[in-house]
């Protein structure tokens, strides 16, 4: 408890004729009298305030979160007293994080509840907690500030972005899929199981086109075919320093994670196996292969408390524990950050050993820091110098990408913001064409 401003006014006040009394000795009676009245009446305030206890708190909220996205907390108060209160809090969020829609007072009726509301965007993965929250509020006189540290302790997990796992499965609903920047892939079957007869299209090879149904309908009928399914996908994700790199205060592994998930999900629901890894100088995690629309679960369970390393990745030792357990025909798909042109040329030289048998994709995340340098138009002689700096370092990367498709590797380079809907572009065009 702490005086507020009215109670040290009162005693300033019962102090004065003390002052006075130096000079006038008579009076120091009256201001003794007056600060005993001062202190029984503070006493007494403390007495029919009732105590924080009256007040019940209960937080309401998920025990999975998602990184990056705003996620509903709800706070239950009750007034179990005859006083209206005028309730201060301060609810002690996991951090790093912001929070928005925080309303810090509410006004409770006797014996009635209240509920605030906020949202919390987290800005890390991994487990944490709430772990209390401050409560005050004024006494009946309004002479103190009651103020108490309530121990209200949430355990929660902070997930990757999986809110839009199911932001996919609605707008897939609703037909809106391109407000998520997908674009529809019709995805036909090449010479599998014969799946209906159907009208023909104008894009249908005419080797699908059904002489006999055409004769007895009298129109072009078209065989359609079953998509190819049961394709293995590999993700690799790397997990050293160059993902350290943050945009919008999300981390570039943070965006390599949500992509991945977001990617698996689809394929998954595709009928495709998918396969995880998470490596930097070591194997960070490693799912096997998996099948149908719940083993996205599973992957998110191992993936969820990744954290970018300091040290340098190792790619040879992600190729070699690939090579070792997988040897079916796969799409593999390596999500990393190129800090320069060495780093690009230690990639190249051991991923390159994976396009035989396998299909490989790697996936360069933009620094967009050193994108706005090189495109600044500099005012002074340092700025100059900075920015051609940042243009070798982009022409040079521009350079050994140039090389690595020329060598039959498939290259996509994307925004850390747009990398999710970028990528799941690239594997459904690469099934449509049935390159996989």
């Amino acid at each position: 408890m702490t005086p507020r401003p009215l109670l040290l006014t009162v005693v300033l006040v019962a102090l004065f004729p003390l002052v006075l009394g130096i000079w006038a000795p008579r009076i120091v009676a009256i201001g003794m009298a007056l600060n005993v009245i001062v202190v029984v009446v503070a006493a007494f305030d403390l007495i029919i305030t009732p105590r924080s206890r009256s007040v019940l708190v209960e937080r309401e909220v998920s025990e999975v979160l998602s990184v990056g996205c705003d996620n509903p907390v709800e706070l239950h108060f009750s007034n179990r007293t005859d006083l209206t209160l005028e309730l201060e809090f301060i609810d002690e969020w996991p951090r790093p994080g912001d929070v928005t829609g925080v309303i810090s007072k509410i006004k409770l009726a006797p014996w009635k509840n209240g509920v605030t509301r906020y949202q919390l965007r987290p800005h890390r993965r991994g487990h944490d907690r709430f772990a209390g929250i401050y409560l005050r509020y004024t006494s009946r006189m309004r002479l103190w500030s009651i103020v108490e540290r309530r121990r209200l302790e949430t355990k929660v997990r902070i997930y990757p972005d999986i809110r839009a796992v199911y932001r996919y499965e609605l707008m897939a609903q609703r037909n809106r899929l391109a407000e998520l920047g997908l674009k529809t892939h019709r995805l036909r079957g090449q010479g599998g199981e014969f799946e209906r007869l159907r009208d023909y299209r104008r894009e249908d090879e005419i080797r699908h086109i059904d002489w006999k149904a055409t004769a007895k309908h009298e129109r072009l009928i078209s065989r359609e075919f079953d998509v190819e399914r049961n394709q293995n996908i590999m993700i690799m994700l790397d997990c050293g320093r160059s993902m350290r790199n943050e945009s919008d205060g999300v981390s570039h592994l943070d965006f390599g994670l949500n992509a991945a998930i977001m990617l698996s999900y689809i394929a998954l629901s595709q009928g495709d196996n998918v396969a995880f890894m998470a490596f930097s100088s070591r194997i960070e995690r490693a799912v096997r292969p998996l099948r149908g629309k719940p083993a996205i679960q599973t992957i998110i369970r191992h993936t969820f408390d990744l954290e970018p390393r300091e040290d340098a990745s190792d790619y040879g030792l992600a190729v070699e524990d690939f090579m070792r357990w997988q040897r079916r025909r796969s799409l593999v798909i390596l999500i990393t950050h190129v800090m320069d042109e060495q780093h690009l040329d230690n990639i190249t030289r051991y991923v390159r050993t994976l396009r035989s048998p396998h299909m490989l994709l790697c996936v360069f995340l933009h620094d967009v820091v050193l994108s706005s340098l090189a495109s600044r138009v500099p005012d002074t002689d340092i700025e100059a110098f900075h920015v051609a700096a940042a243009s070798e370092l982009l022409a040079a990367q521009t350079r050994k990408v140039a090389e690595l498709r020329e060598r039959g590797v498939l290259v996509l380079e994307s925004l850390p913001s747009q990398l999710s809907a970028q990528l799941i572009n690239q594997y459904l065009d690469l099934k449509a064409r049935h390159l996989m």
